[in-house]
């Protein structure tokens, strides 16, 4: 009795939880269950969204990827000034940050993959490093239209239509960014499904020794999976930058955070006991809900913090000591 009920909570808890949070909310606020409310909280969770899906790629691979929040950080500032700075093309201000989100992965790989340095020392070090690049490369300052230098000198440019449309528009009624992220979901969701480099991550994640035996190429599935972690996270940095028009020096840092929540909370949804990116868009929808429905009651924003840790420590909680009992022989 107890292991079924273990085994129901594991399986669908994330799911009810989600839509007893919803409900709960559309019971005690009048505008909460509204289509212009629903779109934007999928707005709101579109950019951490992106940015989790690079951590579920890294865990699928058994790694774990602490740098995607100063990516996020320097894809922003880099599109900002291609914009503002230097004037450059929307192909060119989109094109180079996801090119630093692929060479940051590369250097994740890197010491990871070569040199051997256990995946969060790697990343976490990678982590200051482009932290300290894009603040040296901004001297600090956050990046806007027409934006004064030091000299007293104007930047020359200014945020494109094309590109703030990216994070502001809409499209048939649906905000692009909210279309942009179904359609990430859905089609990494396919390659990580029905590709055979997406069963390929999975066997390495789950043990490294055999999958090299069965033939795979570990080190390529990898370093792989860091270059796509460090793109989506990139991704996540332009459009971040598109949603507020600036290009600020810590965007990242809070998306950290709330990547690594959704992508956990992930495990339990549907069972699956395991990075998915269906299960990491749940996760990043329950705490989208969480922090609209807490900010409609107006709640202290520094107790959203407090909402997010203990549904990410109940996530936790469940999620693995389930997969204890199972691995144990336990269930």
């Amino acid at each position: 009795m107890k292991n079924n009920v273990l085994q129901l909570l594991f399986r669908y808890g994330s799911l009810i939880v989600i839509f007893g949070v919803i409900l709960f909310f559309s019971l005690t606020l009048p505008h909460f269950f509204s289509y212009a409310n629903l779109t934007d909280i999928l707005r709101s969770i579109s950019i951490v969204t992106f940015v989790a899906i690079g951590v579920t790629l890294s865990l699928i691979v058994d790694g774990f990827d602490l740098s995607v929040g100063s990516t996020v950080s320097i894809s922003t500032v880099v599109a900002a000034s291609l914009m503002v700075w230097y004037e450059q093309p929307l192909y060119i201000v989109i094109l180079v940050p996801l090119l630093i989100g692929a060479v940051i992965g590369c250097v994740n790989a890197f010491f990871i993959v070569k040199i051997r340095i256990p995946d969060l020392l790697a990343t976490l070090a990678v982590m200051y490093i482009v932290s300290g690049l894009h603040k040296t490369y901004t001297s600090g300052y956050s990046i806007y239209n027409n934006m004064q230098f030091q000299d007293g000198t104007k930047a020359p440019g200014k945020f494109s239509e094309s590109f703030l449309w990216l994070g502001q528009g809409e499209w048939l009624g649906v905000p692009v960014p909210v279309i942009l992220l179904i359609i990430a979901v859905a089609v990494v969701h396919i390659f990580l499904t029905y590709t055979r480099f997406g069963r390929q991550m999975y066997v390495t994640g789950g043990n490294e020794e055999a999958a090299r035996l069965s033939g795979i190429k570990v080190k390529k599935v990898r370093t792989l999976a860091y270059i796509a972690s460090g793109m989506f996270a990139a991704f996540g940095g332009v459009l971040f930058a598109a949603r507020i028009g600036s290009g600020q020096i810590d965007a990242g840092a809070p998306l950290l955070m709330e990547a690594v929540a959704a992508v956990f909370v992930g495990f339990s949804v549907m069972g699956a006991g395991k990075p998915n990116v269906i299960g990491t868009f749940f996760g990043a929808v329950l705490i989208g809900v969480l922090v609209n429905g807490l900010t409609m009651m107006n709640v202290q924003y520094f107790m959203h913090d407090i909402i997010k840790g203990i549904v990410l420590v109940l996530a936790l909680a469940v999620t693995f000591y389930y997969l204890y009992r199972t691995r144990s022989g336990k269930n």
